[in-house]
């Protein structure tokens, strides 16, 4: 089964059109969708397709869930998803959460986003409701400006490292890269944020004294898209639409797996003992392993990016966290009058309900 594979699907007004049928679902790098599209996009689930715009040419193409086995989530506040878990799992349709949880109150980088305090509490029950393994905790990205310095995002990553504890296994983070993203450098100068770029020295000191501060947690570490090499502080590269972890929690879906090009072998046992396990084996309990036929990465994602291929279905301009750095939105009011539309077509093929 192709990830791109197209079928016929109706439209909501009867026109047979072709869509795009996913295997592996983002939702989204674009925009939050947990936060604010929660109940569009499970009402989009239940009709069976969504349209998305395209945003280099404004052309509308459609998304048919028909195929959709696995979803990743991302958000900086999913508690609205709370009430639609359990829809995903009587359409046996897997997920995971990549919950980025910052704090930048006393800066007012994200003045759209709830109180840190209440975040941590929704992290927590989603970790509950799903498993700590599926909800992934980011802090990212990490801004250097007049007011913070490596110092204070330390102590902030401490205060929450330390209330998440028990429920999450990974941090996720990277290095705000502000002379590469145009949109983030014209927001933050609009915005009057003094910034400073990260320079290699400042990277590695940061790995270092995270990867210290992290005994204490023992949390995987990851960057997210980040060419510095810090492995030897134990700091991978990370993938955060992962096949790893996808095959961990949906091992036992094996039209999934057979997508992923996995094998799923049993742990043998002889009168000379165990047979060894092959080192790139991903173990799944006590007696099982999978091992991948195949490499699963998005050639068309950006250079350092881990991720593997997944249909994002968000759109760019429509998040109404407003945060000041933010990458997805040209502008603040762009964003507002886009939600705004949404609102007034809720349940229609697109986020904007156009």
């Amino acid at each position: 089964m192709s990830q791109w594979k197209k079928i016929k699907i109706q439209r909501d007004k009867g026109e047979m059109v072709e869509a795009q049928a996913p295997v592996i679902v983002s939702a989204s790098r674009s925009t939050d969708i947990p936060a604010f599209y929660a109940d569009w996009f499970f009402h989009r689930l239940k009709v069976g397709y969504s349209a998305w715009k395209n945003p280099f040419n404004g052309v509308n193409s459609y998304i048919s869930y028909q195929n959709t086995r696995f979803i990743v989530f991302w958000s900086k506040n999913a508690k609205p998803l709370l009430q639609h878990l359990d829809e995903l799992k009587d359409r046996n349709i897997g997920c995971y959460i990549q919950h980025t949880l910052n704090d930048y109150e006393k800066e007012g980088l994200e003045k759209g986003v709830p109180p840190l305090e209440e975040r941590i509490d929704t992290f927590k029950r989603l970790a509950d409701k799903l498993g700590k393994g599926r909800v992934i905790w980011r802090f990212d990205p990490l801004i250097l400006t007049n007011q913070v310095n490596i110092d204070e995002l330390l102590g902030k990553i401490e205060h929450i490292g330390d209330q998440l504890y028990g429920y999450t296994e990974k941090l996720v983070f990277s290095y705000a890269d502000i002379a590469s993203y145009r949109k983030v450098k014209a927001n933050l100068e609009k915005n009057h944020v003094n910034y400073r770029e990260w320079e290699p020295d400042q990277m590695e000191d940061f790995a270092v004294r995270l990867s210290t501060l992290n005994q204490k947690w023992n949390y995987k570490l990851a960057t997210c898209g980040e060419k510095i090499d810090i492995e030897k502080y134990g700091i991978l590269h990370n993938k955060c639409v992962d096949d790893d972890i996808i095959i961990r929690f949906a091992y036992k879906d094996k039209t999934l797996m057979e997508f992923l090009g996995v094998d799923v072998k049993t742990v043998e046992n002889s009168l000379f003992g165990t047979e060894p396990i092959p080192e790139n084996a991903i173990m799944l309990n006590a007696t099982q392993y999978a091992i991948k036929r195949k490499n699963n990465s998005d050639k068309g994602q950006r250079q350092f990016c881990g991720c593997i291929a997944s249909k994002d279905i968000g759109e760019y301009n429509t998040c109404p966290h407003l945060c000041e750095y933010c990458y997805a939105n040209a502008s603040k009011e762009v964003a507002v009058s886009n939600w705004e539309r949404h609102e007034t077509n809720k349940l229609g093929e697109t986020i904007t309900g156009r």
